[in-house]
């Protein structure tokens, strides 16, 4: 096979690509390894679909869940949701090889889809990457079990899960203490005007325990970060895998088909 000729668009995404690794000079074997990811890659990207890039961990159990997005994603018409992991690599020893694919897929997606579960990993580094120009107005963040408002500010059920999965996690209490804390502010959240019961709670509760998953926990500068997305609506915590789903619902839509393309008159 012929070694790919640079792309119609060449001089834009090698601009992306000198952006993302500054002032290094390509070899000619390294310009033509990124032509053939562009080549290969980009077309799905400038089309008509609607392209969400998902970013998260790839380890087992998250990788279930990133699994999981793209598959609420792809129920949609005109959607095309992805991972990194799943497309072509770039074979070069020299370069910073995910700086350069994540700045060419981050440039030319519609949306960056960011599933965040714990503060380490590959995950944490691209947080710091899309909550800042020029990515941060088409990214949307999905941190499990985060929230902003403390205990002593409760105000809705998704608070009072969080508090009292913190609860149900503290090793230095007992079983019985555990039980009267969380009732004890059960009823205080109600006692507040907030419409959650003991079920919803202690479901929660008996799924993470069951599945020994405690609470995601994360740094201050993460917090701060997911507050950022939080003040411009495009941050959604999630606990459950359910919730999860059901939170992608919150992601903007693929432009609707015409009406002959879904079955109406022409």
């Amino acid at each position: 096979m012929s070694d790919p000729s640079p792309p119609p668009d060449a001089a834009d995404s090698m601009a992306v690509v000198q952006e993302a690794i500054g002032d290094v000079v390509l070899e000619p074997a390294e310009k033509r390894a990124i032509w053939r990811f562009t080549r290969r890659e980009l077309p799905y990207l400038w089309s008509q679909r609607t392209s969400y890039f998902i970013l998260g961990s790839y380890r087992d159990p998250y990788i279930r869940r990133l699994r999981a997005v793209q598959n609420e994603l792809t129920k949609q018409l005109g959607a095309y949701p992805f991972v990194m992991g799943d497309l072509l690599e770039l074979p070069t020893e020299r370069l910073n090889t995910f700086d350069i694919m994540f700045a060419l897929l981050a440039t030319y997606t519609d949306y960056i889809v960011g599933v965040f579960e714990k503060e380490s990993g590959g995950e944490a580094p691209e947080l710091g990457e899309i909550d800042d120009p020029p990515y941060f107005e088409k990214s949307y963040v999905f941190p499990r079990d985060y929230a902003w408002v403390t205990d002593a500010n409760l105000d809705s059920a998704y608070h009072v899960i969080q508090a009292a999965l913190e609860i149900a996690f503290t090793d230095e209490l007992t079983d019985e203490a555990i039980t009267a804390k969380i009732d004890a502010l059960v009823d205080r959240a109600r006692e507040n005007g907030i419409d959650v019961t003991e079920d919803e709670v202690w479901d929660v509760i008996d799924d993470r325990t069951a599945n020994a998953e405690a609470p995601a926990t994360y740094s201050w500068v993460h917090r701060n970060k997911f507050r950022k997305f939080e003040l411009h609506d495009r941050c959604f915590p999630w606990t459950s895998d359910e919730e999860l789903r059901d939170a992608v619902s919150g992601l903007p839509s693929p432009t609707p088909r015409p009406e002959w393309e879904t079955g109406g008159e022409p």
